[in-house]
């Protein structure tokens, strides 16, 4: 936790605030270790960054006395990420991964090779995932969540949604056996749509092509899903 995120259930006045939360008060004893007097980096949820002054820390609260908090969090991703449900395990590890690395726009599509009993995990709960994504920030010193949408029906999203996700961004089709290589250093609004494991079925690939997508591959090794999204965004950005 390289940032202590205070999130908007924590009891605050203008230049104290609260946390109860039992995660990050176990973070701040056996991960910083923090005594009363330590100075600590921290952030509003959705808002500026700073630094507090820890002045009391037991087993039921921190109290921190507020600094100044004046910086703003680090640039988002000028990306939307539109990805196949994942196993919910690598679900987890990758809601964590892309929030760490500045996405904030996030689809979970159903495709052909996602399993059903996929959406039943208890991971796809709002506080579940919430979790995840909080982790994530933490990681990496940000305050802003990602929104994360679910779409759970693979022709409804390509006829309906996809055209309006492709007003005025660069689609992005991430599949193996593609004839163009990923680019590198995008810096304009870019839609990625990544596949399951195992790949988007051929009719699936046709109709994000017919749709505007644009095919593209990382070489001729493949990846688990965690994997291939954390190279493609380090790679396109």
């Amino acid at each position: 936790m390289n940032l202590i995120l205070l999130d908007p259930q924590d009891t605050s006045t203008q230049h104290r605030v609260i946390i109860r939360d039992p995660r990050r008060l176990r973070h701040l004893k056996e991960v910083h270790r923090a005594k009363p007097g330590a100075r600590l980096t921290v952030g509003l949820e959705g808002g500026l960054m700073g630094t507090a002054t820890l002045t009391a820390l037991d087993h039921e609260h921190a109290s921190f006395t507020l600094e100044a908090l004046d910086t703003p969090p680090p640039p988002a991703l000028p990306v939307h990420l539109v990805l196949a449900l994942p196993r919910p395990r690598m679900l987890a590890r990758t809601l964590e991964h892309v929030t760490a690395l500045g996405v904030k726009d996030i689809t979970l599509l159903h495709t052909k090779r996602v399993e059903k009993s996929y959406w039943q995990s208890p991971e796809l709960t709002p506080e579940k995932m919430h979790q995840h994504l909080i982790l994530g920030l933490e990681q990496a010193k940000d305050t802003v969540l990602p929104t994360v949408t679910l779409r759970k029906g693979f022709r409804p999203f390509v006829e309906d949604v996809l055209p309006t996700l492709l007003t005025g961004r660069r689609g992005l089709l991430a599949h193996p056996g593609m004839a163009n290589a990923c680019p590198r250093g995008m810096t304009s609004p870019t839609l990625l749509l990544i596949g399951p494991e195992g790949g988007f079925i051929e009719w699936e690939v046709e109709k994000l092509l017919e749709a505007g997508c644009e095919g593209m591959h990382l070489g001729p090794r493949i990846l688990r899903v965690e994997t291939a999204v954390t190279a493609l965004l380090a790679r396109l950005f």
